[in-house]
């Protein structure tokens, strides 16, 4: 008969430490991931605009990254022009790169 305590589930052994130490970030990393995937790529890197073409975007445009309407997305506009899959577009009216999800005041439907 073994003179070892029987181990609960409680019981911390540096093996239960180790596993959690490692898993909490992961865990923690997830969602942040996930929501990154559902929004697609970034767009903001307007650094090679000239200042007048970056007050265009943000300010007559209203240019954001992501559509508060599910209907009125840069996808879904006539001016969007689609890049790779999974990358910014560009736009025929606002310039600088853009994100299929995003939207702005200039927004017109495609056609059919």
């Amino acid at each position: 008969m073994s003179t070892e305590p029987a181990s609960s589930p409680a019981t911390l052994t540096r093996r239960n430490v180790l596993v959690r130490a490692v898993s909490l970030p992961l865990v923690l990393a997830v969602p942040p991931a996930l929501a990154a995937c559902a929004r697609g790529p970034s767009c903001n890197d307007t650094s090679s605009l000239s200042a007048d073409d970056a007050k265009i975007r943000t300010e007559a445009a209203a240019y954001v990254e992501q559509s508060t309407d599910p209907t009125k997305h840069c996808s879904a506009c006539l001016q969007f022009n689609a890049g790779a899959k999974d990358a910014c577009g560009s736009c025929k009216v606002v310039k600088g790169p853009i994100n299929p999800n995003g939207s702005c005041k200039l927004f017109q439907p495609k056609q059919g």
